[in-house]
Order: structure tokens, then C-alpha cells, then sequence
């Protein structure tokens, strides 16, 4: 099993004490596997992004990536997971200003140890082979969010953790980096675990899980 969560429990503390924002989460996802995380706002969707990501971890139960709980690792434990297995795409694009989209794409290639030769085939899927020497300052948002689906998919993670990624893109152009990452997924046997509100979007994907008020509906 690719991913494992098993009665995840965590609670932020307010000014009026702890306020549970998870409740006895319990799913699997296994390789070549995608997986649709949906739910009203606040209902815990993002903060068991993070958790599944090693941002953060549970106040109770268990997350293994590859059988490894997360919540055991060391902060430097679960940066190199990130690094070398698991992927993000979050709504903040997070490139790296000083480099132009190419540069991008092949630093987060060599960062994983990855092979870097396949990066304008991929930026030519993502329709960017137009701005591979532009800057992200020199790009639109819905440009920049592709490079950053691109930065995540060309490191050829395990685990790709998807929150909103087409947000900034138009209906096509979002369906469009959808059908990417599922041929990614089956080309590689990763996984994909994605929050949406798109019930469009959660359609095209294998399962979906739904979240109310922290539990699983």
C-alpha cells in the first residue's frame, strides 16, 4: 500500500481551547491509484493534506507513505520524503524567482536525483515550450501554476499531493493538466491524492473521499 491512514485525529488550539479539525480519518491509496479529497471549507481537507505531506503531524493515529509512519520521522526525515517521494502542488506557485522555467523544472529534477532529460518534453505537454527562458515575474498566474503542476511531475514522486491545482487555470486548459498528472500516475504507479470542490474534476478521478465537519461522510 502506497499510502495508509488510519484514525488520524488533530485539533488547533483557540483562544476558547483545542477546536478538533480531524476526526478518526481512516482511507488507503494504493499505486496508479487517484484519489479525489473533496468537502465544504473547513471541513479539514487542507490540514490532512498536510499532515499525508509531513508538514505537520496527527495528535493521534497513523500515516505511512511506503510503510514509513510519518509521524516517527525526524523534521529531516520527512524533508527528504518530500524531496525524493512525495510531490506537492499547492495553490501558492512557490517557484524560484531567479530562474527561468526550464531552470525550474531542472533543479527540482536534480534535486530528487532525477534524470533532467525529459524536462522540454514535458514543459511541451504542459504548453510551455513557448516560455522555457521567461522568468515566473514574466508569466501569468494560470503560466506559473503549470509550471509548478510541471516542477512537481517531472521529480516522478510516489505520492503527488494536489491542493485546488488548477484554480488558476481556465476549464480547458485545468482539464487539460487533469489528463496529464492521470497519465503521469499511470505511467509511473504513483499516486495521486487531490483536493477540489470541482465536482467535475473529482469525477475524472478513480474514488473520491468526502469530508464533513472533519470525518469521512
Amino acid at each position: 500500500m502506497l499510502l495508509s491512514v488510519r484514525a488520524v485525529e488533530k485539533s488547533f488550539e483557540t483562544s476558547e481551547g483545542p477546536q478538533p479539525v480531524l476526526r478518526g480519518i481512516s482511507f488507503d491509496l494504493d499505486g496508479g491509484r487517484t484519489l479525489a479529497l473533496t468537502g465544504e471549507s473547513g471541513s479539514g481537507k487542507s490540514t490532512l493534506l498536510h499532515l499525508v505531506a509531513g508538514l505537520d503531524v496527527p495528535d493521534a493515529g497513523m500515516i505511512e507513505v511506503e510503510g514509513w509512519d510519518i509521524a516517527q520521522m525526524s523534521d529531516a526525515t520527512r524533508a527528504a520524503l518530500r524531496r525524493n517521494a512525495v510531490g506537492l502542488i499547492f495553490q501558492q506557485f512557490n517557484l524560484i524567482p531567479s530562474l527561468s522555467v526550464i531552470d525550474n523544472l531542472t533543479f527540482h529534477a536534480r534535486l530528487a536525483d532525477r534524470d533532467p532529460g525529459d524536462v522540454r518534453g514535458l514543459a511541451d505537454r504542459l504548453g510551455l515550450a513557448d516560455h522555457l527562458h521567461r522568468f515566473p515575474e514574466q508569466l501569468s498566474g494560470g503560466q506559473q501554476q503549470r509550471v509548478a503542476i510541471g516542477r512537481t511531475l517531472v521529480a516522478r514522486p510516489r505520492l503527488v499531493l494536489a491542493d485546488e491545482p488548477t484554480g488558476n487555470l481556465d476549464e480547458a486548459t485545468g482539464d487539460a493538466m487533469m489528463g496529464l498528472m492521470r497519465d503521469m500516475v499511470a505511467e509511473t504507479g504513483a499516486g495521486l491524492l487531490m483536493v477540489t470542490h470541482s465536482e467535475r474534476l473529482a469525477g475524472m478521478l478513480d474514488a473520491r473521499l468526502h469530508l464533513r465537519a472533519g470525518q469521512v461522510a
